[in-house]
């Protein structure tokens, strides 16, 4: 049996899962365990796949941070796998952590919930009114710019790439260059092009330091919606791992459109990014300060809880731990 708690953080899913133990001393070192875990990784598949999740699932297991600075770690999971960082997750997180005592906090206010992530050390800034969460800004490891107009044949037509670092590697795209926009009715041909162009890039993204790190997660399909008082607006899809959509404007891709942006010129001290999802939700990017390698973000959205559940897994079941149609 496996307890979980969900949320959803702007429309995207998040199952929080605290009874799995995965050995290591860090949170790396955990991720590559689970990932060449069998017993581990069967968990991960019970609670992703269908019948008990779906496709485009996403989750967490919440392990021991790298040291007694974190209040825990976390390993993100998906249908094909373990991510190096995962912005919604992130949120969702610091609401659960707070809403259920595990970091305690003021009922008005800002409370830090740090979170130690594959990536490295990120922190969830909860706000609170009145004793209830109203939303989480999550400030990010250092994102980056990788390399600009990196050409890439699709079927769509040769396209250019700008590739840039948020936890995560992310190929940007304007949707337009591929004929579409990021509108519900675009969905399937847009998570098929951003597949496409996911494979086609994933050895260009090379970490300088952690080869864990390693590949292109994902790409981010957006359309420009111009610039505001505030800054810049735009709205997207996010398209990561083997072809599942971000329902959300994506956490990590976020701060990776934030180092793009500001190395533009785009987005100035005290501007902000008006971030939108193919569903119409919301996040906020700013970057807070300028770091030796790259520009430290702060992504800002909120998360609520959608319900517990038990799963179990019958043994004389023939699915076993299930399947997926993607």
């Amino acid at each position: 049996m496996t307890d979980v708690v969900d949320y959803h953080t702007a429309g995207e899913p998040f199952r929080i899962v605290t009874s799995v133990e995965v050995p290591g001393a860090t949170v790396p070192d955990r991720r590559v365990f689970a990932q060449t875990s069998s017993e581990v990784d069967a968990i991960r598949q019970l609670l992703v796949n269908e019948p008990r999740g779906h496709a485009d699932m996403y989750g967490g297991f919440v392990v021991p941070g790298n040291d007694d600075g974190a209040d825990f770690g976390v390993l993100f999971w998906h249908k094909d796998g373990y991510s190096t960082a995962c912005g919604h997750g992130t949120i969702a997180l610091g609401t659960w952590a707070v809403e259920t005592g595990l970091v305690s906090a003021a009922p008005d206010g800002v409370t830090d919930v740090v979170i130690d992530v594959p990536s490295g050390r990120v922190v969830a800034r909860v706000t609170c009114s009145g004793g209830a969460v109203t939303s989480v800004a999550f400030r990010n490891v250092p994102s980056y710019v990788v390399d600009r107009a990196v050409p890439v044949k699709t079927s769509r037509g040769d396209v250019v790439a700008d590739i840039s670092f948020g936890g995560a590697f992310y190929a940007s795209v304007p949707a337009s260059s591929v004929g579409l926009s990021v509108t519900p009715p675009s969905y399937a041909e847009l998570v098929a092009i951003g597949r496409e162009i996911k494979w086609a890039l994933d050895s260009v993204a090379v970490h300088p330091t952690d080869h864990r790190l390693s590949g292109l997660y994902g790409t981010i399909l957006y359309d420009d919606l111009g610039t505001l008082d505030a800054g810049p607006h735009q709205r997207n899809l996010t398209i990561f791992a083997d072809g599942e959509a971000d329902r959300s404007p994506c956490g990590s891709g976020t701060s990776a459109r934030l180092a793009l942006l500001h190395d533009d010129g785009r987005l100035g001290p005290g501007q902000v990014l008006r971030h939108d999802s193919i569903v119409g939700t919301r996040f906020l990017g700013r970057v807070v300060e300028e770091a030796a390698d790259g520009v430290i973000t702060e992504v800002e959205g909120a998360a609520y809880r959608t319900g517990t559940a038990t799963f179990t897994l019958d043994p004389r079941d023939p699915i076993g731990t299930g399947f997926t149609l993607r």
